[in-house]
């Protein structure tokens, strides 16, 4: 189900009717006119804490489940492709390395209670996948080229 959608406008002219569409969902997202800023997302209070608890419950079983056998860090190696099929574009050791770092990621986001590194971390190995599935710019990344040495700190060239 997708959340009921409202302009910025309608929460701040008519609140009681914008808000009691919340009250119908789990979540209202709520647009902004603004080219340079984001949508907002509106959500009880309740409704986050149990969001987050349920992430975080996750969260540690999966954790949990990565420490406590080598078969299960394999098997998670070899369904990975379904949660991420991108990863089907990456080396093997890549995808290997993906998982050691994602499962490092999961475990100190979750001690921040801060989904912000997962997030980063799949960013990064999904453009990692982006250059491993276009030859071109793989071939252009990998051609031996010209070092043109350190790179001075920024303003070490004006002193």
């Amino acid at each position: 189900m997708t959340a009921p959608e409202v302009n910025l406008s309608d929460l701040l002219n008519k609140p009681k009717d914008t808000l009691s569409k919340l009250r119908r969902a789990r979540t209202l997202r709520v647009h902004r006119r603004a080219a340079d800023e984001e949508d907002l997302v509106l959500t009880t209070s309740s409704r986050a804490e149990q969001a987050d608890e349920a992430a975080s419950a996750t969260t540690r079983l999966f954790l949990a489940l990565m420490k406590h056998d080598d078969q299960i860090r394999s098997l998670v190696t070899e369904v990975v492709p379904d949660a991420f099929p991108w990863v089907r574009f990456l080396p093997r050791e890549d995808v290997q390395a993906f998982v050691v770092e994602l499962v490092d990621a999961l475990e100190g986001a979750e001690a921040l209670r801060n989904p912000a590194p997962v997030a980063q971390v799949i960013t990064s190995w999904r453009h990692t996948a982006e250059v491993y599935a276009d030859p071109e710019l793989l071939a252009v990344l990998q051609r031996d080229g010209d070092d043109f040495g350190p790179v001075p700190a920024p303003g070490a060239a004006d002193a």
